[in-house]
């Protein structure tokens, strides 16, 4: 698969679900990035995928993948014998990026 994807759903009783969709698609929206908008309510099997693209089996949306690179956490979470920061969840990561204008990085476009 090719392309920017971002995994939501359309069945949620999560609001912080909802509220973080809202806002990545406003954000992409907004700055004229095109992704595809895939609805993991519709087939489990999107699901599944959606969970095996982010290397976790309970990831929620949204996810974003492009091309087959998830797009959200990097790195090793431990380096030696040190105890890694506080990973932050992957919609932070996202937020960051806009704020810190490495949205494209992030997205893996540039």
């Amino acid at each position: 698969m090719s392309g920017l994807r971002v995994y939501s759903t359309s069945v949620t009783g999560s609001r912080e679900i909802k509220s973080q969709q809202s806002e990545v698609t406003r954000i992409l929206d907004g700055k004229r990035i095109q992704y595809q908008l895939v609805d993991i309510s519709q087939d489990n099997a999107l699901r599944d995928e959606m969970r095996a693209l982010a290397g976790n089996p309970k990831a929620t949306p949204p996810q974003i993948v492009n091309g087959d690179q998830y797009c959200g956490h990097l790195g090793p979470l431990h380096s030696g014998d040190h105890p890694s920061p506080p990973l932050l969840q992957d919609y932070e990561l996202f937020v960051e990026a806009v704020e810190q204008n490495t949205l494209q990085e992030f997205l893996k476009l540039a």
